[in-house]
C-alpha cells in the first residue's frame, strides 16, 4: 500500500471536523441571538433554522454538509489508489484536491460570493475527476496477470 496519497485524506478529515467546531460554534450564539431552544424542537434539522438565524450563522452549516458529498467519492479515489498503487501526479492531485475545499471552507463560511465559490468547487472537482480516472485506470485496465498470486 502506497500512504503518501492517504496524507491528503486524513487532512480532509481533520478539516472536516475544524468544520463541525466552527459551525457549532457560529450556530448555537445565533440560535441563542434567536431565541430558539433546541430542547422545545424534538426532531429538528438543521435546514429547519433557515430563515430562523442570520443567513451568515448558517454559512458554515452549508459548508459541512458539502465535506459530506463530494469528498466521500475524494476517499473512494484515494484508497482504490492507495491500494492499486499511485503516482507523484495523484499524490499532488489529492493535495490540490483538499487544499481547494478548504479555501472552499474558508471562503464559504465568511464571504460566500458564489462566482468565486462555484469557481473554487469547479477546479477542485477537476482535481477529483483527475483522481477518479486514475482510480478507473488503476483498477479496470489493470494487469491481472501483474498482480501477486
Amino acid at each position: 500500500m502506497q500512504a503518501q496519497i492517504l496524507a491528503p485524506a486524513a487532512v480532509l478529515v481533520v478539516w472536516s471536523i475544524i468544520m463541525l467546531f466552527w459551525m457549532a460554534s457560529v450556530r448555537l450564539p445565533a440560535l441563542k441571538k434567536a431565541g430558539i431552544d433546541l430542547g422545545a424542537r424534538p426532531g429538528g434539522r438543521g435546514q429547519d433554522l433557515e430563515g430562523q438565524v442570520d443567513p451568515r450563522a448558517n454559512w458554515p452549516a452549508h459548508n459541512y454538509a458539502h465535506l459530506m458529498e463530494q469528498p466521500t467519492l475524494f476517499y473512494a479515489a484515494v484508497v482504490i489508489l492507495a491500494i492499486a498503487g499511485s503516482g507523484a501526479l495523484d499524490v499532488l492531485a489529492a493535495w490540490i484536491y483538499v487544499v481547494l475545499r478548504i479555501i472552499h471552507s474558508i471562503w464559504q463560511s465568511t464571504v460566500n460570493k458564489v462566482p468565486v465559490r462555484f469557481t473554487i468547487f469547479i477546479l477542485a472537482t477537476f482535481a477529483l475527476l483527475f483522481l477518479g480516472v486514475r482510480a478507473f485506470v488503476a483498477t479496470v485496465l489493470a494487469d491481472p496477470s501483474a498482480l501477486p498470486v
